[in-house]
């Protein structure tokens, strides 16, 4: 009876090992590229960057410029002039911040691939 229990045990340790290993090392393991649902959230996340990259640009020159035109139209007012200082570094500092992403996100991405 014990040397059953030992059989009975031994095999279904190996049934559940063999079922453990199927499903760790699935055929996605050991396909040559991505799989498909990765590939589709990396192109959607180089989507997304390639969209921000192009409104960023158009939006800075918009915000630079109305800081300019709050500076040039204040009219000696204090607040106006300091409110479009404010306006000009903020923009120009968000925009560099968004090129450095890009950038930061390029080296990664050459370093892990």
């Amino acid at each position: 009876m014990l040397r059953f229990k030992k059989i009975v045990f031994f095999i279904l340790f190996i049934i559940l090992l063999f079922i453990v290993l199927f499903f760790t090392f699935s055929s996605s393991c050991f396909a040559l590229g991505e799989p498909k649902l990765v590939s589709k959230v990396n192109s959607a996340f180089e989507t997304i960057e390639s969209w921000l990259l192009k409104i960023a640009t158009p939006a800075a020159a918009v915000a630079v410029g109305t800081g300019v035109f709050m500076k040039k139209f204040s009219f000696g007012d204090e607040d106006r002039i300091r409110t479009g200082k404010k306006i000009i570094k903020g923009s120009l500092f968000s925009y560099a911040f968004i090129l450095a992403i890009d950038l930061i996100l390029s080296a990664i991405k050459s370093l892990i691939s």
